[in-house]
Protein backbone atom coordinates (compact mmCIF):
# COMPACT_ATOMS: atom_id res chain seq x y z
CA UNK A 1 0.00 0.00 0.00
CA UNK A 2 2.77 2.50 0.95
CA UNK A 3 4.39 1.95 -2.64
CA UNK A 4 1.39 2.11 -4.63
CA UNK A 5 0.58 5.41 -2.47
CA UNK A 6 3.80 6.99 -3.00
CA UNK A 7 4.09 6.02 -7.02
CA UNK A 8 0.32 7.42 -7.27
CA UNK A 9 1.43 10.86 -5.14
CA UNK A 10 5.03 10.94 -7.13
CA UNK A 11 3.25 10.60 -10.52
CA UNK A 12 0.26 12.70 -9.86
CA UNK A 13 3.10 15.60 -8.78
CA UNK A 14 3.93 16.21 -11.98
CA UNK A 15 0.40 16.00 -14.15
CA UNK A 16 -2.13 16.73 -11.53
CA UNK A 17 -3.12 20.03 -9.45
CA UNK A 18 -1.87 20.17 -6.23
CA UNK A 19 -5.35 19.37 -4.43
CA UNK A 20 -5.25 16.22 -6.23
CA UNK A 21 -1.85 15.42 -5.07
CA UNK A 22 -2.57 16.27 -1.67
CA UNK A 23 -5.88 14.04 -1.88
CA UNK A 24 -3.90 10.93 -2.70
CA UNK A 25 -1.22 11.63 0.06
CA UNK A 26 -4.06 12.04 2.74
CA UNK A 27 -6.04 9.23 1.42
CA UNK A 28 -3.09 6.98 1.61
CA UNK A 29 -1.81 8.08 4.68
CA UNK A 30 -5.62 7.41 5.99
CA UNK A 31 -4.88 3.90 4.20
CA UNK A 32 -2.10 3.19 5.98
CA UNK A 33 -3.36 4.23 9.22
CA UNK A 34 -6.81 2.19 8.52
CA UNK A 35 -4.70 -0.95 8.02
CA UNK A 36 -2.66 -0.92 10.81
CA UNK A 37 -5.71 0.25 13.47
CA UNK A 38 -7.81 -2.62 11.99
CA UNK A 39 -4.73 -5.26 11.99
CA UNK A 40 -4.10 -4.05 15.77
CA UNK A 41 -8.05 -3.84 16.36
CA UNK A 42 -8.31 -7.51 15.35
CA UNK A 43 -5.54 -9.06 17.22
CA UNK A 44 -6.94 -7.37 20.56
CA UNK A 45 -10.19 -8.49 20.13
CA UNK A 46 -9.14 -12.02 19.12
CA UNK A 47 -7.04 -12.03 22.35
CA UNK A 48 -10.18 -10.76 24.75
CA UNK A 49 -12.42 -13.07 22.51
CA UNK A 50 -9.80 -15.93 23.93
CA UNK A 51 -9.09 -14.84 27.45
CA UNK A 52 -13.30 -14.60 27.87
CA UNK A 53 -13.34 -10.55 27.52
CA UNK A 54 -16.08 -8.06 26.82
CA UNK A 55 -15.53 -7.02 23.28
CA UNK A 56 -17.49 -4.22 23.30
CA UNK A 57 -14.47 -1.75 24.02
CA UNK A 58 -13.10 -3.47 20.67
CA UNK A 59 -16.29 -3.17 19.25
CA UNK A 60 -16.16 0.80 19.90
CA UNK A 61 -12.15 0.82 18.77
CA UNK A 62 -13.39 -0.37 15.23
CA UNK A 63 -15.89 2.21 14.93
CA UNK A 64 -13.70 4.76 15.96
CA UNK A 65 -11.35 3.93 13.33
CA UNK A 66 -13.75 5.51 11.08
CA UNK A 67 -14.52 8.71 12.74
CA UNK A 68 -11.61 9.99 12.71
CA UNK A 69 -10.89 8.78 8.90
CA UNK A 70 -14.52 10.88 8.24
CA UNK A 71 -13.36 13.54 10.53
CA UNK A 72 -9.42 13.99 8.96
CA UNK A 73 -11.44 14.08 5.28
CA UNK A 74 -14.15 16.53 6.59
CA UNK A 75 -11.80 18.90 8.00
CA UNK A 76 -9.45 18.83 5.25
CA UNK A 77 -12.17 19.20 2.53
CA UNK A 78 -13.66 21.48 4.48
CA UNK A 79 -10.30 23.88 4.24
CA UNK A 80 -10.42 23.39 0.82
CA UNK A 81 -7.35 21.52 0.77
CA UNK A 82 -7.90 18.33 -0.67
CA UNK A 83 -9.50 16.16 -3.76
CA UNK A 84 -12.60 14.20 -2.24
CA UNK A 85 -11.98 11.75 -5.71
CA UNK A 86 -8.36 11.50 -4.82
CA UNK A 87 -8.81 10.72 -1.35
CA UNK A 88 -10.89 7.62 -2.45
CA UNK A 89 -8.61 6.78 -4.89
CA UNK A 90 -5.54 7.04 -2.19
CA UNK A 91 -8.12 4.97 -0.02
CA UNK A 92 -8.36 2.41 -2.59
CA UNK A 93 -4.53 1.92 -2.49
CA UNK A 94 -5.36 -1.43 -0.83
CA UNK A 95 -7.20 -3.27 -3.88
CA UNK A 96 -3.52 -1.95 -5.84
CA UNK A 97 -1.58 -4.01 -3.11
CA UNK A 98 -4.21 -6.59 -2.89
CA UNK A 99 -3.92 -7.23 -6.92
CA UNK A 100 -0.20 -7.25 -6.31
CA UNK A 101 -0.36 -9.19 -3.62
CA UNK A 102 -2.13 -11.92 -5.41
CA UNK A 103 0.35 -11.62 -8.69
CA UNK A 104 3.27 -12.97 -7.05
CA UNK A 105 0.95 -15.81 -5.32
CA UNK A 106 0.30 -16.99 -8.61
CA UNK A 107 3.49 -16.40 -9.76
CA UNK A 108 5.30 -18.52 -7.58
CA UNK A 109 2.36 -21.00 -7.57
CA UNK A 110 2.88 -21.30 -11.48
CA UNK A 111 6.86 -21.55 -10.91
CA UNK A 112 6.95 -23.95 -7.72
CA UNK A 113 4.24 -26.54 -9.60
CA UNK A 114 6.57 -26.19 -12.64
CA UNK A 115 9.24 -26.87 -10.48
CA UNK A 116 7.88 -30.41 -9.17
Amino acid sequence: MAIASALAVGVSVFIAPWRVTSGLLVGGVLALFSHSWLKNSAAAAIRLAASGGLPELRLAQFVLRYVVIGAVIFTAHTLDLISLPAVLAGLSSFVVAMFVEALREFYFAITQARGN
